[in-house]
């Protein structure tokens, strides 16, 4: 089986002629373009030239876009090795390029976006434009926060040495370390970072505990390199912000997200009154545990031993089955990736630790990222990436000004795919291995849910402590944070070391109110789940929602699967269904 990346569906070497072809097609490309419109304003005026004016923007979209190519080739390449300063060389002058490139092409969108609004009102009912009809609704609302296409030109090429390097260079240094640990056989080695969690997460508290005092103490020592690039990051939004009169700070996460403040106020607000059930869990978990409070390190730790492991082969196998009982075609997407080497499955010395699926554009591959253990999660994992890798694909069938689809729609193909794996695995468990994965299950769900909020409750206070305050030293960071987290795990974790520096490695926290994406994700996915496992014909509806990309707004996409996320109601019902599954979990000295 094909457990490498095969890039040479992209290039055949970093030395490949085609690269430069590839660069010199998109600054042809977008020079015609921009000779074309950007002096010809008639586009802002006339439905008919407009039409014509976004069939040619999309071509350029779809390809070659801007570098689209190269920028991937490199980006993945440096997923597969952080170290390699020749990748890091060559994608920094791709960056650089593109954005120079992308700062002549911006007027377009700029000038559009800001029309007024009755000919926003004449574009939008009309016929020639109904392909492009929520992209233009998307862009209007923007808008009213876009600048001069000077200013946004400034903004865009001071991204990277402002934001960028500074998110790369923690998340770099944090992958070159390694740490003794302690194994279970009572033996001392050496990992990298990445792996730390199979440790952190043994059944054997000597082992855990060991692995967290290495840890944290990696994590205390570049404690004050994130320091400061935390409060650059701060700084360069609040300076944003203040810049284009945004009221607050999440507000640009949910435009670009498609979604209302409103809603999300109301997710989070429905959420944390019900931490009292991620609180119980975590005082239930110490005491099944036999500890009276749990290490924030600990969190994780399984409930029971899964003896049990899982090749990559045997745990393909199992997505494979679960994906072809849901509808074929999901099967089929997923042979067609794993056979082209889409996957990266197995950690390496210097490889992006985690998973993550990634899709450019239309006309290129969609690349999975695995770092497979042989356990329970990795399993999940590969159910959960390629629900992504499915979404990507049959959104695709958009034009690529809709072909991408907005974060409050990302984690509901993901999580819906990966709890049908779970229980096809149920299906052959036996009473004491079903109750340690049911309690993983809802182990995951507390995380995904209760977690993220807490976490977008953190990046909240941040923001707003850092507009008063101006600077931030990692023990106030330190001290909001274990605030937020303590919050929903309750008194029955401690604070300790490990939760004190937990922010310096959460990667989300740099990325602006990601998180709350994975609560209602989870929350949506649950609905869907129940719907399908009711009348498995409901998957032709959920179908509809992996085709459907951006082309609507995911409030109206939603409510064409009998979602209102406007509703309290909605989110109290799925939060109930975790509480129940709390609620009917029996104890682990019953089986």
């Amino acid at each position: 089986m094909n457990t490498e990346w095969n890039l040479k569906q992209l290039y055949k070497s970093t030395k490949d002629p085609q690269i430069e072809i590839d660069i010199g097609m998109s600054k042809k490309k977008v020079s015609d373009f921009v000779e074309k419109w950007e002096k010809d304003k008639e586009y802002l005026k006339s439905p008919s030239v407009l039409k014509k004016a976004l069939d040619e923007y999309e071509r350029l979209n779809e390809s070659p876009g801007i570098y689209d190519k190269p920028l991937y080739y490199f980006s993945l390449l440096n997923a597969l090795d952080q170290s390699s300063i020749e990748t890091k060389g060559k994608l920094n002058q791709l960056t650089e390029q593109s954005v120079l490139l992308y700062n002549r092409v911006q007027f377009f969108e700029l000038n559009l976006s800001r029309v007024e609004k009755k000919t926003q009102e004449i574009f939008l009912n009309s016929p020639l434009l109904k392909e492009y009809n929520h992209y233009l609704e998307s862009l209007f609302k923007q808008g009213k926060y876009t600048l001069s296409d000077k200013e946004e030109k400034v903004f865009n090429l001071t991204s990277k040495t402002s934001y960028s390097n500074w998110v790369s260079m923690i998340s770099e240094l944090l992958s070159k370390q390694t740490l003794e640990v302690l194994n279970e056989d009572g033996k001392k080695e050496m990992i990298s970072y990445n792996e730390t969690s199979k440790y952190l997460n043994s059944e054997d508290r000597k082992v855990r505990d060991f692995a967290a005092k290495k840890f944290d103490k990696i994590n205390k020592k570049y404690s004050e390199i994130a320091e400061f690039e935390i409060n650059s990051i701060l700084e360069r939004k609040k300076v944003s912000d203040n810049y284009r009169g945004i009221p607050r700070p999440d507000l640009l996460r949910h435009i670009s997200d498609d979604i209302d403040s409103e809603v999300v106020d109301t997710l989070i607000d429905v959420v944390s009154k019900n931490f009292d059930i991620s609180k119980e869990y975590y005082k239930r978990k110490a005491k099944l545990l036999n500890q009276k409070t749990l290490g924030y390190y600990e969190r994780n730790v399984p409930l029971g031993k899964i003896k049990k492991k899982y090749s990559y082969k045997e745990s393909l196998a199992l997505v494979q089955k679960t994906f072809k009982n849901l509808d074929p075609q999901f099967l089929n997407i997923l042979n067609s990736l794993q056979k082209t080497g889409q996957y990266d499955v197995f950690p390496k010395e210097s490889k992006s630790g985690g998973a993550f699926c990634i899709t450019v554009s239309k006309t290129l591959p969609t690349f999975v990222m695995l770092n497979h253990n042989d356990n329970l999660n990795d399993v999940l994992t590969i159910a959960h990436e390629s629900g992504h890798a499915i979404h990507s694909t049959m959104s695709q069938e958009q034009n690529s000004l809709n072909s991408s689809y907005p974060t409050s729609l990302a984690e509901i193909a993901s999580t819906f795919f990966e709890d049908f794996v779970l229980d096809e695995i149920l299906k052959d468990a036996d009473e004491k291995l079903r109750f340690t994965i049911l309690a993983e299950k809802l182990n995951g769900d507390i995380s995904t849910i209760f977690r993220q909020v807490a976490f977008y409750k953190f990046e909240k206070e941040l923001h707003k402590e850092f507009s008063q305050k101006g600077y931030l030293s990692r023990d106030l960071i330190s001290e909001i944070f274990c605030k937020h987290m303590s919050s929903y795990l309750g008194e029955s974790v401690k604070k300790d070391e490990s939760m004190k520096y937990g922010w310096i490695y959460w990667s989300h926290l740099r990325m602006s109110f990601y998180v709350y994406s994975y609560a209602s994700g989870l929350l949506i996915s649950k609905y869907l789940q129940n719907r399908v496992k009711k009348d498995l014909s409901f998957i032709l509806e959920f179908k509809k929602l992996l085709k459907a990309g951006s082309s609507k707004s995911p409030e109206d996409i939603f409510m064409e699967l009998g979602i209102d996320i406007r509703k309290e109601s909605f989110w109290q019902n799925g939060l109930d269904s975790v509480r129940d599954s709390l609620l009917s979990l029996p104890d682990l000295d019953s089986n």
